[in-house]
């Protein structure tokens, strides 16, 4: 049993796969070629951004993003703790300082609660919220807005996991003044490589994201206007996207359809399931549940192994606690919620083409480890 089977869904595409592949070889451009233009407006079509601009990994994304906003050195950006360190890596990166607050312990989602105590009680220059769409889901962005329009600061979403996903009718990447994804291959819109991409409303911020991707570059590449960095989606990856994005809705309803199965199989386990917020739609990047302790977790997850089901601790070390960002002066005991997440969360095999019985096998192997 695969945790994500990418073998399985390159069989429904891999006719149509090859021939956008043996385009781009035929055509030559393997660099921001056709195939990169086309998929940027695709992009926007599929969320309804104004702009999309692609860029070589979410990574990248979040630090051009940062960049973008002129955020840097003597500056703060809020985050949470519970994300891949990625989120809080990009923030440093760029020279500002990454200021945590703990995330809601239902759908595990930074808590906009928090935010204005964070804002007043910080020496720094706090000039904007990094929200992270954790497993799918997206963030409260109604009141992380309000709260940043309040103290006027910028909002960007790191939407790598729930690039797909929706609040009512309005899909992620029009929700913040800059919104970033990744298409790492374990992603719901995963390429064969790295790739990424960043959504804005805001002209002037395009602008500055398709300089900074190319070295800072202004009228061309030998005119480099500001500092950038060397960002570019490859051609054969934009082919890749192109043929997944055309079956992505599908997909996308395929992966609430397991969720929901898995909900309905594992009800009466006494576990704790993300909660999903009325009119939200996830794109399940992951299926995750919280048991009573992490001894169970842990002893659960064993068994699994043996049993022959992949199954990933998504994260088992909060940011906060990381060896690399000690320097930030956080302890434990800071994050309560994050890091009791930390140590009761598991996630399941989730992918479009899981079949009945690979579920069945996962819900009873859960159920008889539970119950030993």
């Amino acid at each position: 049993m695969e945790f994500i089977d990418l073998k399985a869904q390159q069989k429904v595409i891999r006719k149509s796969l090859d021939k956008r592949i043996d385009n781009v070889l035929n055509e030559g451009r393997y660099i921001i070629g056709e195939e990169v233009n086309i998929l940027e407006k695709e992009l926007s079509s599929f969320c309804g951004s104004k702009h999309t601009i692609s860029c070589a990994n979410g990574t990248d994304a979040l630090v051009l993003a940062l960049m973008a906003l002129g955020i840097g050195s003597n500056d703060a950006v809020i985050t949470v703790p519970f994300t891949y360190i990625a989120t809080i890596e990009s923030i440093c990166l760029v020279g500002a300082t990454p200021i945590l607050v703990d995330v809601y312990d239902s759908t595990f989602n930074i808590n906009p609660e928090l935010l204005e105590s964070a804002i007043n009680n910080s020496d720094k220059n706090v000039k904007a919220i990094m929200a992270v769409d954790l497993f799918g889901l997206p963030a409260r962005y109604r009141l992380i807005n309000d709260i940043a329009k309040k103290f006027n600061l910028k909002v960007i979403g790191d939407t790598a996991q729930s690039f797909g996903s929706s609040i009512g009718t309005q899909k992620v990447g029009t929700f913040c003044d800059i919104t970033t994804t990744s298409f790492f291959p374990a992603k719901p819109l995963g390429c064969y490589g790295d790739g990424g991409a960043i959504f804005t409303d805001s002209d002037s911020i395009d602008k500055t994201l398709r300089s900074l991707r190319v070295h800072g570059k202004g009228v061309d590449k030998y005119d480099n206007v500001r500092i950038g960095m060397n960002s570019r989606l490859d051609t054969i990856q934009a082919a890749i996207l192109l043929e997944k994005l055309s079956i992505f809705d599908k997909e996308i309803e395929q992966r609430n359809l397991i969720a929901s199965y898995y909900r309905e199989e594992l009800k009466s386990e006494n576990l704790i399931f993300q909660y999903i917020p009325k009119n939200y739609t996830s794109v399940y990047a992951q299926f995750s549940i919280l048991f009573e302790s992490e001894l169970i977790r842990d002893r659960v997850q064993k068994e699994l192994s043996n049993k022959g089901i992949p199954s990933v601790i998504y994260y088992g070390i909060p940011g906060h606690l990381q060896s690399g960002y000690r320097y930030l002066g956080y302890t434990e005991g800071d994050f309560p919620v994050s890091e009791d997440l930390s140590k009761r969360i598991l996630s399941l095999p989730m992918h479009p083409y899981m079949s009945e019985k690979d579920i069945d096998k996962v819900v009873l192997a859960i159920k008889e480890s539970i119950n030993k």
